[in-house]
């Protein structure tokens, strides 16, 4: 079906679709207590999609409390694993049922490409099956002790979980908090971000289909300094994982520590460094690699690649292939399935990306291509794939987080200067490495400081290697059964068996 589908088919689903729009808590849809709400706005276009419900303190409040009394219950906390796994492989079939919906939703919310949110949805629901998968083959310990004593070391849910995720992936951000989450046996209260709120309201109508007992999966639609704020400094929260800005993930720790000291996992900013070395074999292929790496889903991802660090005695050659790489992928209606770029996610963001760029070349940047508010779609937000040669580290493009389509180009003549610039940032969540020698690519990749290193590619790995960064890139680590550590505690019990 989706290989067939047009552009005219998308906007025909676009116009059926309907739109829950209230708080899920407890085992139902309520209006916030306040009877406030807020606009959704389609960036493509600028119209207003829905009006949500918007949770404050009174609304997370309630939604503790029913997590709290769902856990202490233990219809899931204490549900046999096989049974878990039921429910959750359940909601990942109903996910596979919905996909084009759920991809939609995310698509019409923040503007990314139909393409790449059904790209999402299978990573989302892979997520889910993946950590259904876990529940029943992740074991305790035994310690070694003398005959006359066992001790066992368990693996228990922590209790009550706040995730908060971002715009840019919505569904897939989910996904990765509340799969390993729930999987661990935890009740899970989830704010999306107030910028694409839809398919997570969405996913909780499934999630109640899926059979979910009450309680366990929540959604508290809101702002960061109301619902989100409520979560990390609720008494009653046991851990609090996030996606988004280093800003916010620091404001979120000092509420941890002002309330209960609970656990905090982030995953924050990037300002990744994208190493190519003279000896690549294809320049043209690892230039296309380069371009989507900063172009992919309009610039608006953690890890991309928006410092390109390239050897100088190829540098010219190279950068001319990502320029004409580059103008394959200009920004175009989100619905067309034929489109690489989107929308830019907002006004506010639209315009800070647009002030970056001016910064740049007020700072001496050179402006190689793009730089300027582009209109594929009249009433949108859409800048064109910017790119920067001449750039120098002490320059704001050259080391703040811009969250849109701009490259910044630097050059290097030796590995020890490659690595430098490259471990040069305050960020530190995702770095490439292009060469053919094997002894290099050991080295390299050894000294940078970074959480994942990508060598001969952008962005590989699947569901079994972990999602993270190092330095002010955060803490915590999606992905994989490390991150289902990281919704379980530790238990010793130590039995003497001779009285």
């Amino acid at each position: 079906m989706t290989a067939s589908m047009t552009h005219a088919d998308w906007q025909r689903l676009a116009g059926e679709l309907t739109h829950e729009t209230r708080a899920f808590i407890g085992q139902r849809f309520v209006e916030a207590a306040s009877g406030e709400r807020f606009a959704v706005v389609n960036p493509a276009t600028g119209e207003t999609l829905a009006e949500v419900a918007s949770c404050d303190a009174a609304d997370v409040e309630l939604a503790v409390r029913h997590a709290r009394e769902a856990y202490n219950r233990g219809d899931w906390s204490r549900l046999a694993p096989g049974k878990r796994k039921q429910a959750m492989l359940r909601l990942a079939e109903l996910m596979e049922t919905h996909k084009h919906e759920l991809a939609l939703l995310d698509t019409l919310d923040m503007g990314k490409p139909i393409m790449s949110s059904l790209g999402d949805m299978a990573g989302a629901i892979g997520c889910i099956r993946y950590n259904a998968e876990t529940i029943d083959k992740v074991y305790g310990e035994v310690a070694p002790t003398g005959e006359d004593s066992l001790g066992l070391v368990l693996r228990e849910p922590l209790g009550v979980v706040g995730s908060i995720v971002p715009w840019n992936f919505p569904m897939m951000m989910t996904a990765w908090k509340i799969g390993p989450a729930l999987a661990a046996g935890n009740s899970v209260i989830l704010k999306p971000s107030e910028k694409s709120p839809l398919s997570a309201l969405r996913l909780a109508q499934l999630a109640l289909e899926a059979g979910l007992p009450d309680g366990v999966f929540q959604v508290v639609p809101g702002f960061g300094h109301t619902a989100g704020k409520a979560l990390a400094l609720s008494m009653d929260v046991d851990c609090l994982s996030f996606t988004g800005s280093t800003g916010v993930g620091k404001q979120l720790m000092q509420y941890a520590g002002q309330s209960n000291l609970k656990r905090v996992y982030l995953e924050c900013g990037g300002k990744s460094p994208n190493l190519v070395f003279a000896d690549c074999k294809d320049l043209d292929a690892v230039a296309r690699n380069a371009a989507e790496a900063i172009f992919h889903n309009q610039g608006e991802v953690c890890i991309a690649g928006s410092r390109l660090l390239v050897e100088n005695s190829v540098r010219d050659e190279f950068v001319e292939r990502v320029l004409a790489h580059a103008e394959t992928m200009q920004p175009g209606d989100p619905l067309d399935p034929a489109s690489f770029m989107g929308a830019i996610v907002d006004e506010v963001q639209h315009k800070r990306i647009l002030d970056y760029i001016r910064q740049g070349v007020e700072e001496g940047a050179r402006l190689r291509t793009g730089g300027q508010a582009v209109n594929p779609v009249a009433g949108g937000y859409y800048v064109a794939p910017t790119v920067f040669d001449g750039v120098t580290p002490q320059m704001a493009i050259g080391r703040e987080e811009i969250f849109g389509p701009v490259l910044s180009v630097f050059g290097f003549d030796s590995e020890e200067e490659a690595v430098a610039l490259a471990n040069d940032s305050e960020y530190g969540l995702a770095a490439g490495l292009w060469s053919q020698d094997i002894d290099r690519i050991m080295r390299v990749s050894r000294r940078l400081h970074s959480g994942q290193v990508f060598v001969n590619n952008w962005a590989g790995g699947d569901m079994t290697v972990p999602f993270g960064g190092v330095k002010q890139s955060g803490n915590g680590r999606d992905k994989s059964h490390h991150s289902l550590e990281e919704y379980s505690e530790l238990k010793t019990v130590w039995m003497s068996l001779s009285p």
